[in-house]
């Protein structure tokens, strides 16, 4: 545990400092996900530039006050530091190192960190129980794989493409398509938080830091199921089937009468003899095994007639209407939401799912999506809002690292913080 700290203390990791540098998005995102549940995330921004983030549309305008809505959702609990990160430079070595020996993490997804001064093996030194968390398109050469490929840029999309993930999506008849918002990123973001915490269990019990390697492909492709395992071992090269699974019925989206969209999902027998008898066909005669037990099967005339049925079963009658027969018979239906639907909806409001919290930037409380997953001892809190640019460098410098104000003052001189 760390002996200073600079956040309110709450959840299961508390005492857990996390020092991060990079920003859109997946390892920022990583970091906040550990923030919400107590750890202490110190994000080292770029004087007068910041996260990109900071400048992605849509924006919140308050007079002057101007912040992006993707920044007030993703940034909240975390503490800005804004410092020019170039390790050649004695000064910002010295901060840096100083802290890293009080960290208990490192994550970065700066790629290319060679010219900025950043060694693994030196920071392991200083600190030889800090866990490191490098997030890149194509993962670290020291891992394996071509070094040329892992020097490549890479972004959300980029990373879709090349994990598989990205060939699977979208109708079989046009080019794939690219799911949002920033999925890939997101998934890495999981990811890396999985080995970072990992390792820092490990770190604990041991004593021994190391480095953790996540390549956004990588990510991708280790929710793929059995995608791989099809194609080396069964000769199946999945594609793309749309908003329809090709191989069983029915299970995909069905437009209402109401111009909405209902997603109904039934696997197997059981759930398909529910399903056809709450439309009103009769299971005996359309049969799970000629309609939907094989893509063969949804294909064939009697399957094509099961489909055609629940097409129309649903622009017959109202996505609520759709959703009260579905539920009622144990089928899966629910409809497609917008954020103007839940916003409003009972459950994710008894859920706590919509939460208000204090935005630094506009000096108000703002709505935002709440924390994931739910605790029963150790829940994770909101305690701030998305920092302003360098909010909090001063009181790292000078609580952390002892620094007082004729060093801070030659530092904003300098225009290294």
């Amino acid at each position: 545990m760390s002996k200073k700290s600079l956040i309110p203390e709450f959840g299961p990791l508390k005492g857990v400092r996390v020092l991060c540098s990079g920003s859109i998005v997946a390892m920022p995102h990583a970091a906040n996900m550990m923030a919400d549940f107590g750890a202490e995330v110190i994000n080292i921004e770029r004087p007068g530039v910041g996260d990109t983030f900071r400048g992605l549309a849509p924006f919140v305008k308050e007079g002057d006050k101007v912040v992006s809505t993707s920044w007030a959702q993703d940034a909240r609990n975390r503490i800005s530091l804004t410092m020019e990160l170039d390790l050649r430079n004695p000064d910002i070595k010295e901060i840096f190192m100083g802290l890293v020996k009080q960290s208990d993490i490192f994550m970065e997804n700066m790629v290319w960190l060679d010219k900025y001064g950043i060694n693994d093996d030196e920071m392991l030194k200083v600190n030889p129980k800090l866990v490191i968390v490098h997030i890149s398109g194509y993962g670290r050469p020291q891992f394996g794989g071509d070094p040329e490929v892992a020097d490549r840029a890479s972004y959300d999309m980029i990373g879709q493409a090349y994990s598989g993930f990205l060939w699977l999506n979208g109708d079989s008849d046009r080019m794939p398509m690219l799911t949002k918002p920033w999925t890939n990123d997101y998934v890495s973001a999981l990811t890396a938080c999985f080995g970072a915490l990992s390792a820092y269990i490990h770190a604990k019990e041991t004593g021994e830091g190391q480095v953790v390697d996540v390549a956004q492909f990588e990510a991708m492709g280790r929710i793929l199921s059995d995608t791989i395992v099809s194609y080396t071992e069964a000769k199946t090269v999945r594609q793309r089937s749309g908003t329809k699974a090709a191989a069983f019925q029915p299970y995909g989206l069905f437009e209402t009468k109401d111009d909405r969209y209902v997603a109904i999902g039934a696997f197997g027998p059981a759930v398909y003899k529910r399903s056809v008898i709450a439309i009103g066909l009769d299971p005996e005669v359309y049969t799970f095994k000629e309609c939907a037990s094989s893509e063969k099967a949804c294909k064939s005339e009697k399957g094509t007639f099961v489909d055609q049925s629940f097409q129309k079963f649903c622009k017959e009658h109202t996505c609520d209407e759709i959703i009260k027969i579905m539920n009622k018979s144990k089928v899966g239906c629910a409809r497609v939401n917008s954020a103007a639907d839940v916003v409003e909806d009972p459950h994710w409001l008894g859920r706590g799912d919509i939460v208000e919290y204090e935005d630094q930037t506009l000096g108000r409380k703002i709505k935002a999506f709440g924390i994931v997953p739910k605790l029963s001892k150790t829940p994770g809190k909101i305690w701030r809002g998305a920092p302003t640019m360098g909010q909090d460098t001063e009181n790292i410098l000078k609580t952390l690292l002892d620094y007082d104000d004729a060093k801070i003052k030659d530092l904003r001189e300098k225009k290294l913080i």
